[in-house]
């Protein structure tokens, strides 16, 4: 018997900016997703009270693309990653919300990779659920939630490059809480926007080159007003989440949290994956005592706002710690 936990993973800062190489400040959260499996037979066979159906997936031959699409899906991508010598019976328990920017489905691959035998530091960890989540869905998406959840450190933000996918431990200031707070806008990146914004970063680097180190006054020049949009968001976000590090290393909270709400302005104006609801939700934080700063949290059109307050304040929603990353515990 094997039990597996992985975290979920709010981002403090650096949104769509993994997949171009950029820059990003995520943590992982002491909310995440376990898995419990008697390892043997053919197939991996998981249920969840939080799924009317279980995921069945065979070992041999697994083909993700040919499951229902569901949870089963990343469970199957994982499988045909990691190809473990036999398959398993087991559970899956999880406190993440699903669909609500926390990295719900990160969390699942990692803590089933783990679960069905997967060995390795933490950076190769995260690369196989990365190609995993690929394959089952087709999507390009970044490598920033399995690397946050397979590398967390508690009571520390992640700085993650990812043109190296070198990570640096960002000690949080104390003083200083997290706070979640669910939008109840549910929304899957398979379904959202999120395959053409990646479209539109490349169609911008094809004209000013990496946007990770593109010149300001170069994207500034492009002529189409959109691709002129979405390289300024991903050129100003890298900016931000350096001079955010900084912050937290230094204990200015505050300065922390313009930097947060600066990023929101950015993702909604420039790069356009916010929602009204988000944005009203930003703002009703952003008038409480006490909050720095605050912005929605993952790939945007809907799911969580995270803020950044002074310790105990009046703030609705839920205070999340800087956790550990995952592991996985045989017996």
């Amino acid at each position: 018997m094997v039990r597996a936990f992985a975290p979920g993973r709010v981002n403090l800062i650096g949104d769509h900016t993994d997949y171009t190489g950029g820059l990003a400040l995520p943590m992982a959260v002491d909310l995440g997703t376990t898995v419990v499996l008697e390892r043997g037979g053919e197939v991996v066979r998981l249920v969840s009270a939080d799924e009317p159906d279980p995921a069945v997936v065979p070992v041999a031959g697994c083909d993700p693309t040919a499951m229902p699409e569901g949870w089963a899906r990343y469970v199957a991508g994982v499988v045909a990653e990691v190809r473990p010598a036999a398959g398993g019976t087991g559970t899956v328990t999880t406190t993440l919300p699903r669909g609500a920017g926390l990295s719900s489905s990160a969390a699942l691959e990692v803590a089933v990779a783990l679960a069905l035998g997967f060995r390795g530091p933490p950076l190769e960890l995260a690369l196989a659920c990365q190609r995993a989540e690929q394959r089952a869905w087709g999507v390009p998406t970044g490598l920033m939630d399995q690397l946050a959840s397979a590398a967390g450190r508690a009571g520390h933000a992640l700085l993650v490059d990812f043109a190296t996918a070198a990570v640096d431990h960002v000690p949080l200031p104390e003083g200083a809480d997290v706070v979640v707070v669910d939008s109840g806008e549910r929304r899957s990146v398979a379904d959202s926007e999120y395959r053409s914004r990646h479209g539109e970063c490349q169609a911008a680097e094809a004209l000013v080159g990496p946007l990770r180190s593109a010149d300001r006054d170069a994207v500034e020049a492009i002529a189409d007003p959109v691709l002129r949009r979405r390289a300024r968001h991903v050129v100003s976000e890298n900016a931000r989440v350096r001079a955010c590090a900084a912050c937290l290393r230094a204990g200015d909270a505050a300065g922390a949290g313009r930097l947060m709400t600066e990023s929101h302005a950015s993702l909604r104006d420039d790069f356009e994956v916010s929602t009204p609801g988000l944005d009203a939700l930003v703002e009703r934080l952003l008038a409480l005592d006490g909050v720095y700063g605050a912005r929605l949290t993952g790939a945007g059109f809907g799911g969580c706002v995270v803020a950044l307050a002074a310790a105990g304040a009046a703030v609705p929603g839920r205070r999340v710690r800087a956790a550990g990353g995952a592991f996985a515990e045989e017996g």
